[in-house]
């Protein structure tokens, strides 16, 4: 019986990115379809899951964000939904939150999360989505979980949240905050008041 990618990343519990770099080192194979969309073989795919016993003996970790204090009702509602999933599968498992831009690679529970990832210690990451992780660089994450043997269950998986206005505004304030340091450091007017500028448009977002 032959599946799809998504089909797939849901057999082995793992995210479609990492069932593309499975793809591309040889641990698996792929058809492809006529118009070029990827089938796999199911029996092939359980026969990878040997691994799953020893991820039962770790506990799963929840991760959930979000980027103002304005937002908490949704950082409840992302954990409520992680607690709900991890009861109905009967996993073990621990919630850590943040309070920070998903451009923020400092935040407490993120690095929190990157050193027990990489102790070996976590058998499962759980995300509501993607983006909850980074807003950019989710992969090097995803990376360092296949390297120690994690897996990665993403519960809304393809499906893109909405954006909150605060939100954004606080991820385009963070690039600005990155690159203006560099930009005043000219010593330019003409640096400064484009700065000033975006900032401005920014903060009304």
């Amino acid at each position: 019986m032959k599946i799809s990618i998504g089909q797939a990343a849901k057999e082995l519990g793992v995210s479609i990115p990492t069932l593309r770099r499975w793809e591309a080192d040889g641990k698996i194979q792929a058809e492809r379809t006529p118009t070029g969309h990827r089938r796999y073989e199911l029996a092939q795919l359980r026969g990878l899951k040997p691994y799953e016993t020893s991820k039962n003996n770790r506990p799963t970790l929840c991760y959930a964000r979000v980027s103002s204090h304005d937002q908490k009702e949704d950082l409840v509602r992302q954990v409520n939904l992680l607690e709900v999933f991890c009861v109905a599968n009967g996993w073990t498992y621990e919630v850590m939150q943040d309070l920070g831009s998903g451009l923020n690679y400092n935040k407490k529970g993120l690095q929190q999360l990157i050193k027990r990832i990489c102790s070996g210690s976590v058998g499962r990451l759980v995300l509501t989505h993607k983006d909850r992780l980074l807003r950019f660089g989710s992969e090097l994450i995803f990376s360092l979980c296949e390297a120690f043997n994690t897996e990665v269950v993403i519960i809304n998986q393809g499906e893109q949240p909405l954006i909150d206005e605060e939100e954004l505004a606080q991820d385009v304030l963070e690039i600005i905050t990155v690159f203006s340091a560099r930009l005043y450091g000219s010593r330019s007017d003409k640096n400064r008041k484009l700065v000033e500028t975006l900032r401005e448009a920014a903060e009304q977002l």
